[in-house]
């Protein structure tokens, strides 16, 4: 019993003790949670300035010939001969390398006969045969003719005697005859001579004309496709033969081009394409060549998108001076191309934008208070972006609280020192 009456006094002892300690906690506790209320948040800040602002989308790109030329092997063949180097300044019709031609000089030879014969058939169908045979119908023709004029004075002859009894019924009749078989004769080499072959005789001749000169053609084009010539002036820039090299029909032989302006294609992504327009300003680079730029203009926006590994693009072309003639085709290059450029207009930092129910608002420094400005923005690049009103040149918005402490209208802030 005296125990418990013990242990209960020193309880009593320790809470007279502890009381007065947590009541002193609780009002320090209160003390420091109104000083943090009322003490002015640090604040970062930014100045409305006038600037210019430009809008840019950068992408990747690959270097292509504005004006090409290339020449592929039109049948199997070696290369006999190369006239130019790789990155040789050519001329329009400049013999560049040749082609064995032997076999196309011998097809050429063949279809050039077969044409021959072909007219030469053509031609005796529209005559009525060949040259001996029409000298010897017409021979044949001028007896046969003759022939029947002697049968005619014949007869003639037999009927006078016959009226004065020297002549015969029979003899008469057998004149009669000889004039019919002669006149026979006659019809029959004149039909051999003038209608001797049918108009369709004549439209076949004639297919097999215009076959053997298409064959002809061809052999030609092949054989001036084994001198390969240059069709503008410009740079070899791949010439992948070498002499004695065998080529498959379709293989490369040699690519020129004028590279003193060249046509980057630009893979723009899909949400940036209506940003696009012909005209505006292209600026390229090259890892190959640091600290060099290039620069053009777009000639073709994006008339489709079409999958570009795990991107969505479409592809831009643009034209750039390459007057010093160091971008090469096919290499890949940086692309950014400026979509808007606005001069003298008051911008801030995009961090210091805010949006809310779909409007957008600054939070200006006006003594040591946040005031909420709407406002209306614009062209924006990866830093800053335009106020078309709203807020005044000089005004400080805030960008945030250094002890990053959401920022809001009416809140108390300082700038530090």
């Amino acid at each position: 019993m005296a125990s418990q009456t013990q242990a209960a006094e020193e309880l009593r002892t320790r809470t007279r003790i502890w009381l007065p300690i947590l009541a002193i906690v609780a009002i320090m506790a209160v003390i420091g949670l109104f000083t943090l209320r009322t003490r002015p948040t640090s604040i970062r800040y930014a100045t409305v300035t006038r600037q210019n602002i430009t809008s840019t989308i950068s992408t990747n790109g690959q270097i292509e010939p504005v004006r090409n030329f290339e020449a592929h092997a039109a049948a199997a063949s070696s290369v006999r001969k190369i006239l130019v180097s790789q990155g040789d300044h050519v001329k329009a019709g400049q013999l560049l390398l040749q082609l064995d031609d032997s076999a196309a000089l011998s097809d050429a030879a063949r279809a050039q006969t077969q044409v021959t014969a072909a007219q030469a058939d053509l031609n005796a169908i529209r005559t009525g045969g060949t040259h001996e045979e029409v000298i010897t119908n017409q021979a044949e023709l001028s007896r046969a003719r003759s022939e029947l004029q002697a049968a005619q004075r014949n007869l003639e002859a037999m009927k006078r005697l016959q009226q004065t009894g020297a002549a015969s019924p029979a003899e008469v009749q057998d004149a009669e005859t000889r004039l019919k078989g002669a006149q026979t004769q006659v019809n029959l080499l004149e039909q051999k001579t003038g209608n001797r072959f049918t108009s369709l005789d004549q439209q076949r001749a004639e297919s097999q004309v215009e076959q053997a000169k298409a064959a002809y053609s061809a052999t030609q084009d092949q054989l001036a496709k084994s001198n390969v010539r240059s069709t503008l002036d410009g740079d070899v820039y791949n010439l992948p033969v070498k002499v004695g090299n065998f080529v498959n029909p379709g293989d490369l032989l040699v690519q020129v081009a004028d590279l003193s302006r060249v046509k980057v294609v630009a893979f723009v992504d899909e949400p940036d394409i209506g940003r696009l327009a012909k005209g505006q300003t292209v600026n390229v680079t090259w890892d190959a060549l640091p600290g060099r730029s290039w620069h053009g203009t777009v000639t073709q926006v994006p008339t489709t998108v079409v999958s570009r590994g795990a991107r969505t693009v479409g592809e831009v072309e643009c034209e750039v001076d390459n007057s010093d003639r160091k971008l090469l085709p096919n290499v890949n290059v940086s692309v950014t191309i400026v979509t808007s450029k606005h001069e003298n207009v008051l911008t801030v930092p995009r961090e210091a934008i805010h949006q809310a129910n779909g409007k957008r608002f600054l939070l200006e420094v006006v003594g040591d208070n946040l005031v909420r400005r709407d406002v209306e923005t614009s062209v924006s690049n990866l830093t800053d972006i335009e106020i078309n009103g709203g807020i005044s040149d000089g005004a400080r918005v805030a960008l945030g609280a250094y002890n990053n402490q959401p920022l809001r209208e009416g809140m108390k802030v300082e700038i530090p020192k």
